[in-house]
């Protein structure tokens, strides 16, 4: 739904806002938001910047295209600092422009600038005195959390806000998960679920149940966000979803196509939970209430709970997720990231047109740990499975939108953290460290996942996660090993990313040998099939694979089926580069078949062009030697990038992996 402001009076025919020159650009702070003051105008912002526009263009270079923000007939937005984010969503047009969606995240940033602690203050108060002593406890949210999930202007997610716009959890939407946390305790102890629904009534009430079991003994308050320390917002924030795989209408094909959209959630905020008693309620009977509210919020509230989102604990209250799996881990590189900061617009002379200059802001996701599960996973499988099947599968283990499934596996990360951000842009940041990030990864069932296959499923994500960490990276650059680019002389200084766990137990130990490497990660695919075989409940045979379709040399399916080579080779390094990478970049390799970009072939390497082509080639750097996978392997230049690292590793620095046989 678009919002669309309307006709002043004796404006019949107003001109749409995109054919309009927009106005001369509101000045920028130091952080890059837009000053809230109207009057404040001049005509010499939206340039500079990294890689900025170089020119004076005249009038075209002189106005920021701002399509919502600046209109012929309108102000710019300029709220009272300690407006709601809603505030700002009437300005959410939808012009013909190009510059459209730079715009939408330059609104929401400003949104997500908003000041109302003193709002949030007097609502968590007003909480307190309803609930009374001892009948309200605080809750942390260790990542994000969204709760909601409506549209507003421009498909943009939006959290649950009450009238005044201040995000907040429904005194509902508490109830409905203490009770479904009671309904799962009586369901654990042989009821079904209408059985148990029964036995929850005396405290929560129900319709079919008789005298005072018809009303609910407790009362549940609205929760708000108490104000943080470090920001004058409840933890408002801009977040970021990207699907870049999708199955087509069929089911048989997949399509590669980055689209990152922004929403807002809230990050890392602290609620504060309250209840109160009726006059029927005992002491006893709120206790109850209260411990099944506490246990149902560490379970997981609002959307993405699967995805690290929405896990609320109380102080002093261990979790009770049942987890199967962790690792500590650091990553190295060009790390994770979320959303994408607005800093500016800069004018680019060369292709005459305003461009968004915005700044990738480093965070440990787990959405980025499952997302990589989901892909090697899926890329396993297509290799032993029927297509259609594997799409049933994923949807049944990681979850899915349409079929509607929550999925089986669960991923958190706890004690993420950004130890180094990227090394900068500019020549000062030479000779900075490369990015690292760590935390811990812990892989845990779902509330649907069934206990008959529970001992199945971590089967199958142990080895699975072992996978993931020798096949390449996490984040930007993952199909890459971390590397140096300092001997050159422009920036980015590193790139590619490098995933170490950080255990000392055996499963974690790797051999020195190349050939004592290979048998250990075949002893890993055959656990991964093993276990996928239960899950299918049909016989595969990983030693005669399938094959996605036909391959040649700009087409191959990311699969690691019959097509698919993978291996270990250990060489020279060359300008800090690992061995396998420096022969995938030495220029012998390529084609000289872009004018742009002479000596790369987008066919080994990919590209960033429309249309978007993923690498097929991942390479994981282990020390002693890589990994390497090569999609598409039986056509050049593939093939061709293959007995060149056979060739030159020679015979005792290289394995093959995959095929098995």
């Amino acid at each position: 739904m678009v919002f669309e402001r309307p006709k002043r009076p004796g404006q019949e025919n107003p001109v749409p806002p995109a054919s309009q020159r927009p106005k001369p650009p509101v000045p920028r702070t130091s952080g890059g938001s837009i000053s809230r003051d109207p009057d404040q105008r001049s005509r010499s912002g939206g340039r500079g910047g990294s890689n900025g526009g170089n020119g004076d263009n005249g009038d075209a270079a002189d106005n920021e295209p701002s399509p919502w923000l600046e209109h012929p007939l309108d102000r710019s937005p300029n709220p009272a600092a300690e407006a709601s984010f809603i505030e700002y969503l009437r300005w959410m047009r939808s012009p013909g422009s190009p510059y459209k969606d730079p715009t939408k995240l330059q609104i929401m940033q400003m949104a997500e600038e908003s000041t109302y602690r003193d709002r949030l203050n007097h609502l968590t108060q007003r909480t307190r005195l309803i609930a009374g002593e001892n009948n309200f406890f605080q809750v942390a949210c260790p990542w994000r959390i969204r709760v909601g999930g409506h549209r507003g202007p421009e498909s943009i997610l939006l959290p649950a806000f009450d009238a005044l716009g201040m995000p907040y959890i429904p005194s509902s939407t508490l109830r409905g998960v203490a009770r479904a946390q009671a309904i799962r305790e009586f369901v654990a102890q042989g009821y079904s679920w209408k059985q148990a629904e029964r036995q929850v009534a005396p405290w929560f009430g129900s319709l079919d149940a008789e005298g005072s079991d018809r009303s609910g003994k407790v009362i549940f308050l609205d929760a708000y966000p108490l104000p943080q320390k470090d920001a004058n917002h409840g933890g408002l924030s801009v977040d970021m979803a990207n699907n870049i795989w999708s199955w087509d209408a069929a089911g048989q094909e997949l399509n590669y196509s980055p689209n990152p959209n922004p929403f807002f959630s809230l990050e890392k905020p602290i609620f504060l939970i309250g209840i109160r008693p009726t006059p029927g309620c005992d002491p006893k009977t709120l206790r109850r209430v209260q411990n099944w509210l506490s246990e149902g919020l560490q379970q997981g509230i609002g959307s993405q709970i699967n995805t690290g989102y929405g896990s609320l604990r109380r102080a002093g209250k261990a979790g009770s997720t049942p987890r199967f799996f962790e690792v500590e881990f650091t990553l190295e590189g060009q790390l994770i990231h979320g959303r994408q900061k607005f800093t500016q617009w800069a004018w680019n002379e060369r292709r005459h047109e305003w461009q968004m200059r915005g700044q990738p802001r480093a965070e440990v996701r787990p959405t980025a740990f499952k997302s990589m599960l989901r892909y090697w996973f899926r890329a396993l499988a297509l290799g032993v499975l029927p297509t259609r099947q594997v799409k049933e599968l994923e949807a049944q283990l990681f979850g899915s939108i349409s079929p509607q499934k929550r999925g089986w596996l669960t991923v958190q990360i706890t004690e993420g953290q950004v130890i180094h951000l990227e090394a900068r842009p500019n020549h000062a940041g030479k000779q900075d460290p490369c990015g690292e990030q760590s935390g811990q990864l812990i892989l845990a069932y779902s509330s649907e996942a069934p206990a008959e296959q529970q001992q199945t499923i971590a089967q199958l994500f142990q080895p699975l996660t072992w996978l993931i960490f020798h096949l390449g990276g996490i984040g930007q650059g993952a199909r890459r090993p971390c590397y140096s680019r300092q001997t050159r002389e422009r920036a980015p200084w590193w790139r590619g990313s490098t995933l170490i766990p950080e255990a000392q137990d055996s499963f974690w130990e790797l051999p020195e040998s190349v050939q004592e490497f290979q048998q250990l990660f075949r002893q890993r695919l055959h656990s991964f099939y093993t276990a996928l075989q239960q899950i299918a409940n049909r016989p595969l045979n990983p030693n005669a694979p399938l094959t996605l379709g036909p391959v040649n040399r700009d087409r191959w399916a990311e699969a690691v089926d019959g097509n698919c080579q993978i291996l270990v080779c250990a060489g020279p390094e060359d300008f800090d580069k690992p061995y396998a990478l420096a022969v995938l970049h030495s220029q012998d390799l390529k084609d000289c078949d872009r004018s742009d970009k002479p000596g790369y072939d987008p066919n080994l390497c990919g590209t960033t062009n429309r249309p978007v082509k993923p690498s097929p080639v991942w390479i994981a750097n282990l020390g002693d030697y890589q990994v390497v996978t090569v999609f598409g392997a039986t056509q050049d230049p593939r093939k061709h990038y293959l007995q060149e690292l056979k060739q030159r590793a020679g015979r005792q620095n290289f394995a093959q992996i995959w095929p098995l046989s």
